[in-house]
């Protein structure tokens, strides 16, 4: 639909549209008609005396809009209201997974396919499995994680990849010049990777750091200092505790509370989970 599709009627009195009036919450994905712009919630604020969305897409960008008429949820006008107390009742119309994906109501997950992605670690598959596990089961795709790249290439020797056995790879710390960066090179080299394995990453040291700040109510995740493990550090920066793996797995579970959907995390790992999941999906 589009601005023009309205008519100026509808816009200066919408209300003979009888357009249901909806309280905006957080996760909610919305279009705005007159820009075509789609995006999450991830913020409401009152400025200058009225309510101002922020929307944000798939690709990490923002945009604000004032509430009230011009938005589509789920295909359908409707009127944006200021957030509700308390939300009792869901949403008219079709409702979304935590990747954004319309979700798919009695659809049995598919017997896995020989494809699979990869991940460094326990924590980088449980994020992965919250945001996009829906996705995944009805795709047949299966997440492991590796528990570190040292050994990647015999890893990925001993998967045989093929056209009907592709293998997407999530490395940590993925930036030029890095140990990590050399692995995968080395690995894209090797006979049989070539349009079989796709290997991407995000640029944090950790996956915990693509949990965007704002979502666990800090301006910026702490500055650890060299020579600290970095999850240790980070726990005690927060004042949780830190001495045992046990205090670690516990505060990755807050941590990983806080997220419940695509807008909670950093467009950096957006982008290069979704690139995994569709060179897996791709014909």
């Amino acid at each position: 639909m589009t601005y023009q599709d309205w008519g100026p009627q509808d816009i200066t009195a919408p209300a003979k549209r009888e357009l249901p009036g909806v309280p905006v919450e957080r996760g909610m994905v919305l279009e705005d008609v007159q820009s075509g712009w789609v995006g999450a919630v991830t913020r409401v604020e009152k400025s200058g005396g009225m309510h101002v969305v922020a929307l944000e897409d798939r690709r990490g960008k923002s945009r604000s809009f004032r509430l009230g008429f011009g938005f589509l949820l789920d295909g359908q006008p409707i009127r944006l209201l200021p957030p509700a107390p308390r939300k009792t009742a869901a949403a008219a119309g079709p409702q979304r997974t935590a990747s954004g994906s319309v979700r798919v109501e009695g659809h049995r997950a598919q017997v896995a396919k020989a494809s699979r992605i990869w991940v460094e670690g326990k924590h980088d598959a449980e994020l992965v499995e919250k945001v996009w596990g829906d996705d995944l089961r009805i795709e047949g795709i299966v997440v492991e994680p590796l528990h570190g790249i040292d050994d990647l290439s015999g890893a990925v020797a001993a998967f045989q990849p093929g056209p009907d056995r592709r293998l997407g790879v999530l490395v940590d710390h993925l930036i030029e010049g890095s140990k990590e960066s050399r692995i995968a090179q080395s690995v894209m080299s090797s006979p049989g990777a070539a349009g079989n394995v796709l290997i991407v990453g995000h640029p944090y040291v950790d996956v915990w750091q693509a949990i965007r700040p704002s979502v666990l109510g800090i301006e910026q995740w702490p500055a650890i200092p060299r020579g600290m493990d970095w999850k240790t550090g980070i726990l005690a920066a927060f004042g949780w505790p830190h001495s045992s793996k046990e205090d670690i797995g516990l505060g990755w579970q807050k941590l990983l509370g806080a997220v419940r959907t695509y807008a909670d995390l950093e467009a950096s790992l957006l982008g290069r989970v979704e690139e995994v999941i569709d060179f897996l999906t791709a014909p």
